[in-house]
Parts: C-alpha cells; structure tokens; sequence
C-alpha cells in the first residue's frame, strides 16, 4: 500500500501559478509529504497542418489513417467543443426521474469565492439543467420532478478521491482480492488498474455514504511505474461491468470506439520514488531513478520514431516508409511525453521530488495530494505536518486531500478536509481539496468536481446533501446523486443546531504553522510546566471532573453570562469561584492568569491499542520495541521463560516520541500499552504518561501492570478453535511460571483479561468460555473485547455477561472477513455500535489502530455523540474515552487525575485548542 504523495496538469479555476516551479521544492519536503503529486509532462512542438501530397507520390492504402494519426500527435486532451450543449448524459440511466432540490445553500466550486449561492438545483438526464430560482414554467417540460425541500441545507458536489485503491484492494480482504502492485518489474507503464478492479468490493456503498462519487483508481506504489489509472464512478450501473463504471475512457481503450475526429481524452498514471520501490526491489534511490531514465529513453525513442515518420508522411515522402512506429508496452509512457497523461507519483522527501522534476518538463508546480495528520510511519514521513495544506496554499500551490483507501476508509475523505481546516487551510480551498481542485488535476472538471448550469450545463449530476456545514465535524449525507440517481434509501441522520449549518470556528495556529517552517517539520513539541505555583484560569464556560467511575458536568455558563466563571489550579487541584472576586485574594495576587474565551476544562483522554509507548516509526525496527514471540507458532526459549513466560510492556516502553507528544498537547496524557504480538499471547500492558521525557521522570510510568491480553482470530494458524483452546487450558490452571501467576491474578479478579477478537461468531465463543470457567473456578472473571467490530450483534449476550467493549477502530470497516458485518451508522444505519452496546449496559471505550491517531481521540469521541443526536451526552462521550477506558483496561483512576484546559469551546468541539494541562500527578500545571 501506498500512504503516498501526488501531480497536477493544467490551469483550471482551482489552480495557482508560480514563476518558479524549482521554488516550491524546499515548501514541500518542509512539509514532509504523505503526498501524492500529479502533473502532467508538457512538450511545446505546435501542430503543423497537413500539407498537400505531391502528385507524383506513391500512395499505401492506408494513407489517410496514418495522416489523420499524425496530424492528432501532438493534439492535447480537451472536451469537444460541444460537451457543454448537450442535454442528455452519456451515462444517463432511461427511466431516472428529474430531480429538483429546492431551498439549498450551493457551494458550486466556480466563481470568486469559489462561489457559495442560494437557490435550486435541477437535475435532468444525467446532467444539472440549471441553478437559481427555478420556476414551474421551468419545470414544463418535465413529467415528472421529484422535489426535495432542504430549507437552506448545503449542497456541494459530489467528494473526489483522486488516489485511491478502492476495488484492486478489496473489502474484505481475502485471498486473490489484492490487485494493487505488479511485481513482475519495476517499470510497467502497460498494466491498468482497469483490469484489477473488483466491482462486489464492500466499500463501495460506504464510500458513496460518506459523499464520494468519484474515485482515481491508482495501481499500488512498489514499482518506479506501477501501470495506468482509471477514475470511475462509485454507483453500481445496470451493467454491473468495471468498462461501465469508467468516468471518461480514454479512446486508446481496446473495444472503445469513437469518432476519431474528437480530441484525446486525458489518461492518468501512476508512479512511484523512494522508499516503496526500493523496498521490493532491493535496490536504492539511484536505482529507482535509472529505471526512469531507462523506461523514458525508451518512450522518447519511440516517440522521435513517430514525429520523423509523420514529419516524412506529412511531406509526401512516401517511399518506403513502411508502417507507423509504435509499441502496446511503452505507448501509454509516449503519450505521457506527449502532454496527454496526468502522472500521480508517491513520492515524500527532497531527494525523490528533485530527482523527479529534474528529469521532467513541468508546465506549471505540481500539485501535491495529502493526509491531514497521518504521519510518521516510516522515515519518509516522519516531518509530516499537520500544517502542510496551509503551507502550500500559501505559496500557491494546489492542494488535494486524499485517502489512499484502504490506507484510510474514503468515506470519510471528507474528514481530512475537516482537518486541513482546522490546522488553516481557508475554508473555499479545504472544500475545493475534496471536489474542485482534485476534478481539475484530473483534468476532469469539465465533467465532475463543480456544480454548474447554462454554458456549462453538460456537467454530470454528482451531488451531496449534507446535514450540516461540510466542513462542520460529523457532516454526514442526506443523500447522494451519481449521474443524477439516488444512493441512498432511507438515509439515516440526525438533526442537528443551526450553528451546525454555519462555518465552523477554528483556533490560529499561526505560531505553530511558522515553528513547522522553521524547524523543518520537526518544532519541538515538549511542554513545559508554570513557574507560578496557581495558575487562574478566567472566562471559563464548562467545567467537567471525574466522578468515580464516571464523568459530572460541575457547570456550564449560559449565553449571557458573558465573562465565564474562574477556575483556580493549585498544584494540580482546582478550586472554582463564581467569579473573579471570590477566589482567595492570596491566591489570585500571584497567579498567572490565561482567559478561556468561554473555553472548558475536563479531564484528560487515554489512549490504547495502538503501538503508542513502544514505537517511534513504526517502519523502522530500530525505533521500536519490537514483537513478542507468541508460543502457539513457535518455542519460546528457555531463557525467557519458556511457555510459562509472560512479556511486559513496561520494560520496553519508549518516551518522547513525537506521536506521543502531539498526543499530550491534545489532551490525551496518558496511554495503555501491551506488547505488540502478531499471533495469540501478547502479556501485560503498562499504563504510562505520554508526556514524559524519560521512563525515571516523575509519573512516567504510572501503573506497571494494566491487564493480560491475547488475541483470537488474528490468524487462522493455528485454527481459531485451537487458540480458544489454548487460552481455556490457560484459564483452567494449566500452565506454569510467571505466565500462571498473572493467570491467578485474572481469575480472582485482580487484573483483566482484554481478548482481541473481531467476529460475532469469535465472541460468542469466547462468552460460553467466560461462562465455563467462571463454572468449573467460581471466579468471576474481568473480560474485555478489545476490536469488537461485531460486538453490536451480540449486545444484548455481552451486556447479560458484563463483559466490556473497546471498539477499535471507533469508525468501522470491513477490512477482513470476521469484520465484515458493520453496523456503519449514519447515513446507512439510524444507530452506531456505541449506541447499540450503550443500550445494553455495556461499558464501552474507544480505541486506536495507529499511534498517529492517537491526537484525534477526542475528535472521534465528538464525532460518535454528534452521530447519535441526543442519545450520547458530552459526559457520556468523554467517559468513552477517559474513566471507561480506566474501568476496563484495570487502571487506578486516582493515579490519572489530568485535567485539559481548552480555550473558545469544549474539548469536543472542533472551535477549541488545547492551551493547559492541569496535572494532580504531577502538581503543576503545563502550558501548550
């Protein structure tokens, strides 16, 4: 897989000029792309016109076929000059009725501002008819309109994934379900991804759910040339075929015929630098390089045997000629020589980038396609900034957010527009990145990307309803149209407050955004603590504190209380005064005051299930704790322990990490940890501080032993019914060593046991287990499911077992097959898995897969209470990710008393940033 980079081609209404396209290479490697770039190859030869044969020329048979290809060389890519007037798409389904959507607020990509209107949108025979106030005498024509009233709601177009994978790595994955990578050789300009497209992937339906309706399907990054790229519409047609989901093919396709008198359409390719090729391969950078230069002289060559043939025929000069020169493998890599090919490369740090375009022609800076905070996975990526998309904004150059689904789940592209919006990138532009700006690259925007009527009415009908502000967390689709047709029966959402249709607020993070320049990526990210002994915080709106088990909202202002409430920290403690006179005059005398601007105070998250405390850069192995060996593959050696060992994830704790710190700044302080294993027995995880510089500063680690914990169903060898099996016989008593002590510690209760597992039918097994020995010991034993993406088909059994739950992802998908049965919540489903279990008294917490993610915990808990409306309280969301996490996961509450100071909101709320960290621990209050 990729979690890449990408290029862009010509100018279109979303794109920004440079004089200097070799400026721009310092602003990109500062960012450190987990990014894509797409250009296109430009050459400047102009089109001669045929001239006239000579008389006394021999003429071949075909003659006219091989002038008519020569004088169509050099003719770039453009829609045909009546696209626009047309009135019915060439995707359009007989029988689709007319849609009018009346009342919308219409974010049409077009215009200054990127044009925001009011009014209706018609939609007609696949395309848009018109925008504005559409009247009945409009409508004459139509027999029959279905009307949709959307009392100002937004309407955008439809979401554009232009590095995707979705449908050559299917969901859920199974053997011979992976068409990504060739590993045949590491130039292929002749494959396409066309040919590896799965059309029953599961993701498709979720994906349309979440808004996408394109999407830029790119073979995988591990070779230099990994093939072509096809963008296809997400709907399923009547056809059922991949041809009949194909955008716009191009007319090179085999068994596509069109008037060849039409211009070229644009073709896309995928390529490849650093890391991902030189991995497979075994090679290095220089080698990488060298096969460009091989795979392009061969092209270039090729391409020098065309012009002089057609330099010859267009003269007359007839006489043995011979046939056109060309060959299948190499004439998709001519024709990115000719100016006709959007080239997407993966490509992250400054020796890739400049290697790429000194050997390329560009026209123009490339465009650069991006993560929002997916970063540090590998070396390359490790100065990913969440700030990039505002960096390159700012220096004019197009920015695209993309998922490289699978890598992320697209139906929730939209989110990470959210998130360059949240980090600076302007609201038209954090939009524009998900439809306008990547329809452009594409060179498809005469088609997709915008909403446009009259000149432009030709555009396809790719629409998105939203419930709320597309850039407001949580926005989710009424409904969707693909080439004018309904997605979704019975969308599932909430109502939402009318701030909710409004612009978001974001915090400024200017000084942030500057340090990221300056320190190449990497600013330093440690807090440091008040010299002042109380810190008095003012203008505070909410104050929510731990409850025991539980979280209590202490107060929340009203409207009109317009300076807030003042909090006192002292050491750690907080004493509230309901006003700035009534706090302790010898208190407030020598206080460092910060105002909250009607911010909140809550307490602190904890993070768990991913790797976070034991990794650096999950790619290197020397960063990294490492992995367990796990006894049911292998043997353990005796000077271990044998099979009565048991690892502890305390002895390999690593402080100081970078996701550890971005994590801390967000408010998540403290994290839950086991070893990390790739089969059954994993050992006992650690409880620790994720600000701590090192393992012997105060409270770094603050609890030694969490739980024990194993996985079932990860993998099938051995069968899953064996590891069941295994971890009965460890239940039973026997076994042996240190393993049997904290064996004894599970089943009298002292620590939890937290089992891995994903399928309904893996938990319903190991919830007789629970039953069986809790019969044959009298124990009662602590169990939580950790992963759980089934769990809400077993609820109500779970709830009945008081077992808990750790859903993880928060956010599910299909990945493998024992997963494969989501409950996806909104639009598809009206409840989410949280909600269900909720409902079934089960103590439910969230977790993470990456530690990069770690950050977003508290926007993953906002998300799942916006999705279930009224059902889930504020105080119930920050128990999912705080004190539920504490009950399950066997922590001592009283040791992880952090408090989080957020200035202009709440720490659920997307207009808030992080400014203070209360911490009781440590007696002392920590300034961000």
């Amino acid at each position: 897989m990729d979690k890449l980079p990408i290029y862009q081609s010509e100018p279109q209404a979303t794109q920004r000029h440079t004089r200097n396209p070799w400026r721009k290479l310092r602003l990109l490697t500062t960012c450190a792309l987990a990014c894509s770039i797409t250009y296109s190859v430009r050459t400047f030869s102009v089109l001669n016109s045929s001239e006239e044969l000579s008389e006394s020329s021999h003429l071949p048979l075909n003659a006219h076929d091989t002038l008519h290809k020569c004088n169509r060389l050099k003719v770039l890519p453009t829609p045909p000059k009546d696209f626009h007037l047309r009135t019915v798409s060439d995707r359009y389904e007989p029988g689709t009725p007319t849609v009018l959507l009346k009342n919308a607020t219409i974010w049409t990509g077009h215009g200054p501002g990127f044009g925001v209107v009011h009014g209706d949108v018609l939609l007609s025979k696949g395309i848009v008819k018109a925008i504005g106030d559409i009247s009945s005498q409009d409508l004459k024509d139509h027999d029959e309109v279905d009307v949709v009233y959307l009392n100002g709601e937004w309407v955008t177009p439809g979401i554009v994934d232009i590095h995707s994978h979705l449908g050559v790595d299917s969901a859920p994955h199974l053997e011979g379900s992976d068409d990504t990578n060739s590993l045949k050789g590491i130039t292929q300009p002749w494959l396409r991804s066309l040919d590896g497209i799965n059309t029953h992937d599961d993701a498709y339906r979720l994906s349309i759910s979440g808004g996408v309706t394109t999407a830029n399907i790119l073979p995988g990054s591990a070779n230099a040339i990994g093939g072509q790229a096809f963008p296809i519409k997400l709907r399923p047609t009547h056809e059922r075929s991949v041809s009949s989901m194909l955008l716009e093919p191009p007319y090179s396709m085999d068994t596509f015929r069109i008037d060849p008198s039409l211009p070229p359409r644009w073709r896309q390719m995928k390529h490849a630098c650093g890391e991902n090729p030189t991995r497979v391969y075994s090679g290095s950078r220089m080698d990488t390089i060298w096969s460009f230069r091989q795979a392009y002289e061969t092209a270039r060559k090729i391409k020098q045997e065309q012009d002089d043939y057609c330099d010859r025929a267009l003269a007359g000069d007839w006489n043995g000629l011979g046939a056109f020169p060309e060959d299948l493998q190499w004439e998709a890599l001519v024709d990115v020589l000719r100016g006709r090919v959007k080239v997407h490369t993966h490509c992250y740090e400054a020796t890739d980038l400049d290697g790429l375009v000194r050997y390329e022609r560009l026209g123009h800076p490339p465009a650069v396609a991006l993560f929002a905070t997916n970063s540090r996975y590998k070396r390359e990526a490790y100065r990913g900034s969440e700030f990039a998309p505002r960096i390159l904004s700012d220096n004019d150059i197009q920015v695209i957010m993309k998922s490289d689904h699978p890598v992320l789940n697209s139906r929730h592209l939209l989110y990470e527009a959210q998130q360059a919006f949240y980090y600076g990138l302007s609201e038209d532009l954090a939009i524009a990145s998900v439809t306008s700006t990547p329809a452009a690259v594409l060179g498809m925007s005469h088609r997709i990307g915008f909403i446009k009527a009259g000149y432009d009415a030709g555009m396809f009908s790719n629409i998105v309803i939203w419930d709320s502000h597309p850039l407001a967390l949580g926005a989710t689709p009424k409904q969707v149209y693909i080439d004018g047709i309904k997605q979704i029966n019975n969308a599932h959402t909430v109502k939402k407050p009318a701030v909710f249709q409004e612009s978001p607020r974001t915090p400024n993070f200017d000084k942030e955004r500057a340090d990221a320049l300056k320190f190449d990526g990497l600013p330093p990210l440690e807090v440091q603590q008040t010299d002042e002994a109380t810190v008095m915080f003012t203008n505070v709106g909410s104050l929510f504190v731990k409850n025991g088990s539980s979280i209590s909202q202490i107060f929340i202002t009203n409207a009109d209380n317009k300076d807030g409430v003042s909090v006192l920290a002292h050491k750690g403690q907080v004493i509230v005064c309901s006003d700035h006179g009534s706090c302790p005059l010898n208190m407030v005398s020598h206080a460092k005051q910060i105002d909250l601007e009607g911010g909140s105070i809550a307490p602190a998250l904890i993070t768990f299930g991913s790797s976070l405390g034991l990794e650096h850069i999950e790619a290197e192995d020397s960063t990294n704790d490492g992995t367990v060996i796990d006894p049911l593959n292998t043997g353990v050696p005796s000077i271990v322990g044998g099979d009565g060992a048991i690892i502890r994830a305390v002895d390999g704790l690593q402080f100081s990490s970078r996701d550890a710190l971005l994590a801390y700044r967000a408010g998540v302080t403290t994290g839950v940890v086991a070893p990390v294993s790739a089969g059954f027995l994993s050992g006992l995880s650690t409880y620790f501080d994720t600000g701590a510089p090192h393992g012997l500063s105060k409270s770094a680690v603050i609890q030694d032993v969490a739980a024990l914990h194993v996985t079932i169903g990860k993998t099938s060898k051995p069968s899953v019914s064996t590891q069941i099996a295994a971890l009965r016989n460890l239940l039973l008593g026997n076994t042996k060593g240190d393993l049997a002590d904290q064996i004894d510690r599970v089943i009298e209760g002292e620590i939890p046991l937290v089992i891995n597992a994903h399928g309904a039918d893996v938990l319903a097994s190991l919830i007789r287990l629970k039953e069986e020995v809790e019969t044959e010991t009298g124990s009662h034993l602590r169990i939580v499911f950790s992963g759980a993406t089934e769990a809400h088909l077993l609820a109500k059994e779970i709830g009945q077992a008081n077992i808990g739950v750790i859903l993880n992802p928060s956010r599910p998908f299909p990945a493998e097959w024992r997963s494969r049965r989501i409950l996806p919540g909104p639009p598809l489903t009206q409840k989410n898995a949280l909600t269900v279990l909720m409902e079934n008294h089960v103590t439910v917490g969230f977790g993470i897969e990456e530690k990069w993610s770690a950050r977003n915990l508290r926007f993953d808990l906002a998300w799942a209470a916006i999705e279930a409306g009224n059902a889930i309280s504020r105080t119930d969301a920050l128990a999912v990710g705080s004190v539920n996490i504490e009950k399950l996961l066997g922590v001592n509450g009283a040791a992880a008393s952090d408090l989080i100071a957020t200035r202009s909101g709440t720490l659920l709320e997307f207009s808030s940033k992080v400014v203070a960290i209360i911490s009781e621990r440590k007696e002392a209050v920590e300034l961000i």
